[in-house]
């Protein structure tokens, strides 16, 4: 194998032909990220706890009953036989570079490993993506219906705190220096370590395309550039994963639907735990969808249609035009996405990518009764058609202002958007070295929401008069350095901590019995701190929102500290459930927060550091390949003795990129 690599250890793979580059993007992935693809490859068996212990069982049990091995399994019996040998080329590759000395080192343990089945990327392609809709937001809004009641659920009506949002936008050619489309952005997920983007290139005479890569999945998949054309998507926040209430008869055997008792299909599953006693996991699955949790099916597309979208893998590595990535992404399934498309013929194109069924706005706020006619199946919506953009366009995850493509219900709140339209609004023409300024912009959005009721405040102490005042000068922007700024989130935290412990909210904290699995979703406070505004004027509950933000203020006043904010907002990377087997990444202070462009998301209440925001940023020139940028939040490597395990951790900490090299002339070529 020849492998070619840049200053950050970042893999250009050049092969003969299309196979033989999936066979080297398997093995380089394996030698790179061995030890990460290899938990991933467990979590979509629902086997970690044989391999770690009891901490694996939680997922190990919600993997088994959500059918996602078998629906990867399933998917990969319906590939196209040109699809399925580019699958079994990467995995074949998988099996040749995976080293098990080396995994039991970095693992802390001596297991053993299995060669990987051919059907496992299409599982990993499904862990990423489980708990990537709005099947949890669903069980929060019934969370909300049982214990304050249906009419609460509207004020809790945003998008997932704990999942994705996304930053994506295009020039076209008449914004541009170039007089060629810019397209740029940057993913929102929880920030792993090590990184859940591969950055990677694959060239044949064939095609030549580099981009981001999840690892142990072949291709590029979310944010590539052929060279003639490039894409990158936002989610779209779609209702497109639909969970029903489930009435089984007393033996278990049926299921009550729309038609009456119909059989269940059921069997028992045995976890394995290393260290510990077998556990059995009863496993049903009705004519709605698997049962994941006790009395509740969820409706996934993937299982439905037998496909989690693999069929686009090989059109998007060869697509020319934007029109070619429109066509090659008809193919794709979950989750439904936004999409920008640009070449270099000068089109940019807007569309959405996945498969969401057709439901009213008033059907996509609680799980359905399987029982009722909207347990029927229902069909596929029809995507809107492909949008020509003139100007600019901006995607992050709020509201479409188009209601062919509203999709959804529980949206972000506008800000990101909003910003990165002023920014881009502001006049001149756009270089990509110009993207950093929108990446790097700290203005925080919902600000102004929250400071009105610091600007209500009266009969305050003169400490905390003088607080209020300090506040409504301040800048609104959450420099790391800002006293100002920390001075906010102070008030901010207290306001979440006054409103989580208020008397209203109180039904909220009875157990929700779903597992620990979903706290993070399913968790009060999470759930107060993404929406403050709206609790603060929550008065059908008796809160006084003018009472909060004084206690508030005096709260903060009384403390006296003068913290910065990069003081109490750092990057705290989530792990695998194993660790990072490697030196602890210092806990760097960090700009931005969650509603700004510089998404450094945080949870007001329960914790200001960071654990969730940009994954990856991405800039693509499509006047010149080698004028665009890229980068990640640590390093190419998964391997802690690797140089690039961290190396790009300085300049994702800034929100800074570094421009592409593609010139083979100016790559190191290594060979194994």
């Amino acid at each position: 194998m020849t492998v070619y690599r840049d200053a950050f250890g970042v893999p250009h793979l050049r092969a003969a032909d299309a196979l033989t580059l999936a066979r080297e993007q398997g093995l380089v992935t394996a030698r790179d990220r061995g030890w990460q693809i290899e938990v991933d490859r467990w979590r979509a068996e629902g086997r970690l706890a044989e391999r770690i212990g009891a901490d694996g069982l939680e997922w190990d049990r919600f993997a088994r009953r959500a059918r996602l091995a078998d629906t990867a399994q399933r998917a990969y019996g319906a590939l196209a036989d040109e699809d399925r040998a580019f699958v079994d080329a990467y995995v074949e590759g998988v099996n040749a570079g995976r080293d098990p000395a080396a995994l039991d080192a970095q693992l802390r343990s001596a297991v053993p490993h299995e060669p990987w089945p051919a059907w496992v990327p299409l599982g990993i392609i499904l862990v990423n993506h489980a708990l990537f809709s709005m099947f949890p937001r669903l069980l929060w809004n019934e969370h909300v219906r049982l214990t304050l009641g249906d009419d609460a659920i509207d004020l809790f009506d945003s998008a997932e705190p704990e999942s994705s949002g996304s930053n994506a936008w295009a020039l076209h050619g008449s914004r541009t220096t170039s007089g060629k489309p810019l397209l740029a952005g940057d993913p929102h997920r929880m920030i792993e370590l090590p990184g859940v983007y591969q950055q990677v290139r694959l060239a044949c005479p064939e095609f030549d395309v580099l981009g981001l890569a999840f690892p142990g999945v072949p291709g590029v998949q979310h944010f590539g550039h052929t060279g003639t054309a490039a894409w990158g998507i936002t989610n779209a926040i779609a209702h497109h994963v639909e969970v029903f209430r489930e009435r089984l008869s007393d033996d278990g055997l049926s299921a009550f639907g729309p038609d009456g008792w119909a059989p269940v299909s059921r069997h028992v599953e045995t976890i394995r735990v290393r260290h510990g006693a077998d556990v059995e996991v009863d496993v049903v699955e009705t004519d709605r969808g698997p049962m994941v949790l006790d009395g509740l099916s969820v409706r996934f597309p993937a299982r439905v249609a037998s496909d989690v979208g693999f069929s686009c893998l090989l059109p998007l590595l060869r697509a020319r035009t934007a029109g070619d990535v429109v066509e090659a992404l008809r193919g794709w399934v979950d989750p439904v996405n936004r999409v920008l498309t640009a070449d270099a013929d000068g089109t940019v194109l807007s569309f959405d990518a996945g498969l969401v069924v057709s439901r009213a706005a008033a059907d996509r706020r609680l799980p359905h009764d399987a029982w009722s006619e909207a347990a029927r199946p229902a069909p596929w919506h029809v995507l809107a058609t492909a949008t020509p953009v003139t100007e600019s366009a901006v995607d992050a995850n709020e509201k479409p202002g188009d209601p062919t493509r509203d999709l959804g219900r529980a949206y972000v709140a506008p800000h990101r958007a909003r910003r990165i339209r002023e920014l881009l609004d502001g006049g001149g023409s756009f270089g990509p070295a110009d993207m950093a300024g929108i990446h790097a912009d700290v203005l925080q959005g919902s600000a102004d929401e929250l400071l009105r009721w610091v600007r209500r405040a009266d009969g305050l102490s003169p400490a905390a008069a003088a607080l209020r005042d300090r506040l409504l000068a301040w800048d609104r922007h959450m420099d790391a350095e800002s006293t100002d700024a920390g001075a906010f989130a102070a008030w901010r935290t207290e306001v979440a901590l006054l409103l989580t412990a208020h008397p209203a909210l109180a039904p909220l904290h009875t157990p929700h019995g779903r597992g620990l699995l979903l706290d993070p979703w399913l968790g009060v406070g999470p759930r107060v701190a993404d929406s403050l505004p709206r609790l603060l004027g929550a008065t059908t509950l008796g809160i006084d929102g003018d009472a909060v933000a004084r206690e508030a203020l005096e709260r903060v006043a009384l403390d006296g500290r003068n913290e910065s904010w990069g003081s109490r907002h750092r990057l705290q990377p989530v792990p695998t459930l194993l660790g990072f087997p490697g030196p602890v990444v210092e806990p760097i202070p960090l700009s931005g927060d969650t509603d700004c462009v510089r998404c450094t998301a945080s949870v007001p209440g329960v914790s200001d550091v960071s654990w969730r925001g940009s994954v990856a940023r991405w800039v693509w020139d499509l006047s010149d390949r080698d004028r665009s940028r890229w980068g990640v939040p640590f390093g190419a490597s998964g391997d802690p003795a690797s140089p690039h395990a961290t190396d790009q951790l300085t300049t994702w900490a800034a929100a800074r990129t570094v421009q592409v090299v593609t010139d083979w002339a100016l790559l190191r070529e290594e060979r194994a």
